[in-house]
């Protein structure tokens, strides 16, 4: 099986600033130390029946400063480290302040349009998405990344029905912006991660999941009616630690029926699928193997798995190249 990996992330701590990864920053999660480290492209290798025809790099938090310093570094680590097959090719995702000034904003994108490899943009919504969304000047930045065909990647909580009903008014503001939701729009898994593995202290009851999933639901349902607009499923992980192939299944089978197989994309958030208890071995080889051997991926044609695990990212993130 051909593989894009639209979503994973290299780590160089010697050279980025990565500020997230440091144990005295948020996120404080315990088992922080497990990607607290350096990851190359020798650790994204697969070996047959699988191959990794390309990859799509997301920004890691390398320096949002100067976010072209992250690209810069990733160029030249494939030029003078390329991956063991050489039909591997890659495109970026890089840092932008969205909130930024429009001087700040055109600096920062000037630096960026550089790079071929770059095709598209992302800066955490998380949740403050309602309130970041809703400002003039994001709208203006975001028409400015529509205006020179990159896309944006988003990543919020589709939990959050207002934070939802704003990016559906951007959405429909503008048809030309090519937006991908990020880790399915993070729903809530259910729980069944012990209490040592993650935080509680954003724990929720019982009912308050059940309302979390009824409006992941709705969101997903109302955003797939864009035509511009693809999802990422991935970052099963960053919901639940110890999170069930039953749940995987669910979550990928309803994105595929509410946005078609044209527009859902198989990713591996790599290197924090290895934060992940699901899989056997921690590896990037047993991760895809997990998901290429699910149920929910197993039923379909060889030409629809094709399209879940490359040809969708080959199109939405432009990697003409391969």
């Amino acid at each position: 099986m051909k593989i894009i990996d639209p979503h994973l992330h290299l780590f160089d701590l010697a050279v980025g600033n990565y500020q997230w990864l440091k144990s005295d920053n948020a996120p404080f999660w315990p088992d922080k130390h497990v990607i607290n480290k350096n990851f190359s492209l020798n650790d994204i290798t697969l070996a047959s029946p699988h191959s990794l025809a390309g990859f799509v790099h997301i920004e890691a938090g390398f320096d949002n400063e100067q976010p072209w310093r992250e690209i810069k570094w990733l160029t030249e680590q494939l030029s003078t480290e390329p991956p063991q097959d050489t039909a591997t090719v890659f495109k970026a995702v890089a840092f932008i302040d969205i909130t930024a000034t429009e001087k700040l904003f055109e600096e920062q994108l000037t630096q960026l349009l550089q790079y071929d490899c770059v095709v598209g943009c992302r800066y955490i919504l998380d949740e403050d998405a309602t309130e970041i969304l809703q400002q003039p000047q994001v709208i203006k930045n975001l028409t400015t990344l529509a205006h020179h065909k990159l896309s944006f990647d988003v990543q919020m909580p589709l939990g959050d029905l207002q934070a939802v009903n704003e990016l559906l008014k951007v959405l429909a503001l503008l048809p030309t912006l090519q937006v991908i939701i990020n880790h399915a729009g993070s729903p809530i898994a259910p729980k069944t991660q012990s209490a040592n593995e993650v935080s509680t202290d954003n724990a929720v009851t019982d009912f308050e999941m059940l309302i979390a999933w009824g409006n992941w639901q709705q969101s997903i349902k109302l955003l797939s009616r864009f035509s511009h607009c693809a999802i990422k499923c991935s970052g099963w992980e960053m919901a639940d630690r110890g999170y069930s192939i039953q749940w995987f299944n669910e979550v990928v089978s309803f994105c595929i029926n509410a946005f078609s197989i044209e527009r859902v994309m198989l990713a591996s958030n790599f290197p924090l699928c290895f934060l992940g208890k699901t899989f056997s071995q921690n590896n990037y080889q047993s991760y895809w193997a997990m998901v290429i051997e699910s149920t929910v991926i197993k039923q379909y044609s060889e030409n629809e798995k094709n399209a879940l695990l490359y040809n969708n990212a080959l199109r939405i993130y432009k990697l003409s190249n391969l």
